[in-house]
């Protein structure tokens, strides 16, 4: 069986994150489940949530809506208690250099605009609905290959603005001193979050509970290092509702 956890694989949350599945395992270990010993970092995101052998991974909404949906099962979605949020749910931040001295969305239209990849929710998807909401859809794009690198792209001058989502800025406000160059110039609407997703042959209701006991033991130094505030339920219909650019 496979398990990872890389969606906000930081570096500095990898020992919290070890020790968070070391949690969600031996709860699913005592529930009947074979859980593995440790997290898989090395497959791609793809080989993993798509393994005959998946039994726990965190994905994206729109890899989910488009892709996932059929293949795997939703198995609750981590709470991170973002601000202007409801619970469970995340928006996306358009990031620009703090010395621009373009306030508006629209004035950022033809300049150069990183994204992480077009398969993302927050990264993509979110930034050019809410850009067409105003008028306007960003042509002048840079893949970047990550949220991180996306920002650092910015603060660098190699790009003029980038949308990440709110639990990525504040890893980055709290990692990254290129973070002090940067600030928000606007928000989009609020989207379901990354879900923890399982195999369809996993019963999903052990997963989930599993997961959940586990933030709930969580010490409060991990729960702070990792922002996990809780675990709710969001259904795919929810996810599978959330437009497309």
């Amino acid at each position: 069986m496979i398990a990872s956890l890389a969606m906000y694989d930081f570096a500095q949350l990898r020992a919290p994150a070890d020790r968070f599945w070391a949690s969600i395992r031996d709860n699913l270990r005592a529930s009947g489940v074979d859980a593995p010993d440790k997290l898989e970092r090395n497959n791609p995101y793809w080989e993993v949530w798509e393994s005959p052998d998946l039994l726990f991974s965190q994905t994206c909404g729109r890899p989910f809506r488009l892709q996932l949906a059929d293949k795997v099962s939703l198995a609750g979605t981590p709470d991170y208690s973002l601000k202007d949020c409801p619970a469970g749910y995340y928006r996306s931040a358009f990031v620009v250099r703090a010395c621009d001295d373009r306030m508006m969305l629209t004035d950022y239209e033809n300049t150069v605009f990183a994204y992480n990849e077009n398969l993302s929710q927050s990264g993509w998807a979110a930034a050019q609905c809410h850009a067409k909401s105003q008028g306007f859809q960003f042509e002048n794009i840079w893949q970047s290959g990550g949220h991180a690198k996306s920002t650092r792209a910015v603060a660098e001058g190699r790009a003029d603005i980038a949308a990440i989502d709110n639990m990525t800025w504040e890893l980055v406000k709290r990692y990254e001193d290129y973070s002090l160059n940067l600030r928000v110039v606007e928000w989009t609407k609020p989207t379901p979050g990354l879900p923890y997703i399982t195999g369809k042959n996993i019963p999903k209701n052990i997963v989930f509970t599993a997961i959940y006991k586990a933030i709930e033991s969580l010490s409060l130094h991990d729960r702070l290092s990792l922002l996990l505030h809780d675990l709710v339920e969001i259904p795919a219909s929810a996810y599978l509702a959330v437009p497309n650019p």
